[in-house]
C-alpha cells in the first residue's frame, strides 16, 4: 500500500519504522528539516517539507492515490484538516491522532460528520491499558481480543512456582488440562516462542493465552489471584489521569491524585469530584509517605518525565504496593525494568501506533488471509497475530502435526462457530477460521508466511 504519514513525532517515527518493515511505500510530511533528514537516513521512505493542512503539500505528497493517510501531528485541527483533504483528493482510508478531551467526547460524530475512518486518542487508550492491568493485578501486561474473550497475558515467573524448573510438557500436567497455552517467554533480553522441552525459571517473564476463566484458572493454581483494588495512587495529573480516574471512579475505586501544578489541581478537582488531589512534588519521599500511599492497592506514575515515573514507581513497590504502573516512553529504559522489579510499564506511543497498525494491516487483505488485529508483546520481542483464514490458505484441513512450520511461529488459538480451540497436533485449520499466530520478531505479511515448504 501507499501510506502517507503527517507528522514524524514519537508516534509517526514509529509507524513509519513498522509500516516500511511491512512492505509499503511510506512518505513522511513535515515541517521540520530536521526531523525529515533523520527519517531519511535512517528509513527507506520518501520526504515531503511542508504543512500537512495544505492542499499543495499533499497533493505533492500523493495524497490523491494513497491508500492511507496518517495524520499524527501534535496539533488536534490539523490532523482532522488533514484528513478532511486527503479524503477529498481521493485517499481511500484516514486516520487521525485527536487528544484534546472535549473532541474525545464526539469521536463518534467526528468519524461521521467529516468522514474520518479512524480516530485514535493516545491518552484514552494508554488509560483503558491501565485500568485492565489494575482489574487482573496479578499481569504484568495484558492484552483482550475477540472483544474481550481472549486475554493475552503476562507474568512474572517466582520461586517455587508450580510452572518453574520443569519442562513445559510435565507443567501441563501438572494444571490438569488447564485450557491455557505458553505462547511466549522473555528470558533476560531474550524473547522466544517455547515448545514442550522449555524450561521456566524464576525471574522469566511468561506469556500465556486463553479464554477468561482459563487464565482465572490458571492464575488461582498458581496462587496469584490478589484482593480487590480499593484504592490507586497516581502521580502526575494529565490527560491519561483524567480519564484513568473516571475509569475507577466507576469501578468503586478510590483514586489519589498527587499533581505539583496549582493550577491543574484545581481543574482536576472540578473534573474529579469524587477524587482526593494533593498539590505536591510526586517525586518527593516524604510527601509520598506523609499520604500514606504504602496503604495504597495499586501506584501508577504517569508524569512527562520517564526517569521521575521510573524513581517514584521503584519507590512505591519499596515500601510494599503490590502493584506498580510506570509511563516510559523512551524503549531503551525497558531493558531495565524488569531489574527494577516494577509490575507493568505503558507506553502512549507505543499503544497508539500499535492500535494504528492493527487497523492498517486489517485493511490490507490484497494478499489473501486477513490480519484481523495485532498485538506487539515482550516489548516488542513477539507478535501475535489474528487472521481470517481465506480459500488460498495453504495445508487446509491437514493435521498441525504434519506440517512444517518456520522456527519461531506458534499457532495458538483457532476460533471456529463461535468456539475457541486451543490446538494440539490433530487439529487443523479450514476456510473462515479465525487463527491467532504468534511469532518470535516482527509481524507476518500475510498468513501463508508461516509455512515452510
Amino acid at each position: 500500500m501507499t501510506i502517507i504519514i503527517v507528522g514524524i513525532g514519537k508516534v509517526g517515527y514509529t509507524l513509519a519504522e513498522n509500516l516500511v518493515a511491512d512492505g509499503h511505500d511510506v512518505t513522511l510530511v513535515d515541517n521540520d528539516p530536521a526531523a525529515l533528514g533523520y527519517a531519511d537516513d535512517s528509513l527507506d521512505v520518501l520526504c515531503v517539507k511542508g504543512n500537512g493542512g495544505s492542499m499543495d503539500v499533499l497533493r505533492s505528497a500523493g495524497a490523491s492515490t494513497a491508500d492511507v493517510v496518517i495524520a499524527a501531528t501534535d496539533r488536534d485541527e490539523l490532523n482532522i484538516l488533514c484528513c478532511l483533504i486527503s479524503k477529498k483528493m481521493g485517499t481511500k482510508y484516514t486516520v487521525a491522532r485527536i487528544r484534546d478531551y472535549d473532541y474525545a467526547l464526539e469521536l463518534s460524530r467526528l468519524k461521521a460528520d467529516l468522514d474520518i475512518d479512524m480516530v485514535i486518542n493516545p491518552e484514552h487508550a494508554t488509560a483503558t491499558q491501565i485500568s485492565r492491568l489494575l482489574r487482573f493485578s496479578a499481569a504484568a501486561d495484558i492484552e483482550t481480543f475477540y472483544r474481550g474473550r481472549i486475554e493475552l497475558v503476562g507474568f512474572k515467573v517466582q520461586e517455587g512456582d508450580i510452572v518453574a524448573g520443569e519442562p513445559l510438557y510435565m507443567v501441563k500436567k501438572k494444571l490438569h488440562n488447564i485450557p491455557v497455552l505458553f505462547f511466549a517467554v522473555n528470558s533476560g533480553s531474550v524473547t522466544s516462542i517455547p515448545n514442550g522441552a522449555t524450561v521456566l525459571s524464576p525471574g522469566d517473564k511468561a506469556y500465556v493465552i486463553g479464554e477468561q476463566h482459563g487464565i482465572n484458572m490458571f492464575f488461582k493454581t498458581l496462587g496469584r489471584v490478589g484482593g480487590k483494588t480499593k484504592r490507586v495512587t497516581i502521580v502526575g495529573g494529565g490527560r491519561i489521569t483524567l480519564y484513568l480516574a473516571r475509569y475507577l471512579s466507576k469501578m468503586n475505586i478510590d483514586v489519589k491524585i498527587v499533581e505539583s501544578d496549582e493550577q491543574r489541581c484545581r481543574e482536576l478537582c472540578e473534573a474529579l469530584p469524587e477524587a482526593l488531589i494533593v498539590n505536591g512534588d510526586g517525586t518527593d519521599q516524604d510527601l509520598l509517605a506523609s499520604e500514606n500511599i504504602e496503604k495504597s492497592d495499586a501506584f501508577a506514575a504517569l508524569t512527562g518525565k520517564d526517569e521521575d515515573n521510573l524513581i517514584t514507581a521503584l519507590y512505591a513497590k519499596r515500601c510494599g504496593i503490590p502493584k506498580t504502573i510506570a509511563k516510559i516512553n523512551r524503549q531503551n529504559y525497558y531493558s531495565i525494568i524488569d531489574q527494577l522489579g516494577i509490575d507493568s510499564i505503558v507506553s502512549p506511543k507505543q499503544i497508539t501506533a500499535y492500535f494504528m497498525l492493527q487497523n492498517i494491516r486489517g485493511i490490507d487483505s490484497s494478499k489473501g488471509s486477513r490480519m484481523e488485529e495485532l498485538y506487539q508483546i515482550a516489548g516488542g520481542g513477539a507478535s501475535a497475530m489474528v487472521f481470517t483464514v481465506a480459500g488460498n490458505t495453504k495445508h487446509l484441513g491437514e493435521p498441525l502435526k504434519s506440517i512444517r512450520f518456520y522456527d519461531g511461529i506458534l499457532v495458538a488459538l483457532i476460533y471456529r462457530d463461535g468456539a475457541f480451540i486451543i490446538p494440539e497436533g490433530n487439529d487443523y485449520i479450514k476456510e473462515n477460521d479465525g487463527l491467532t499466530v504468534v511469532t518470535a520478531g516482527k509481524p507476518l505479511g500475510e498468513l501463508n508466511d508461516i509455512f515452510r515448504e
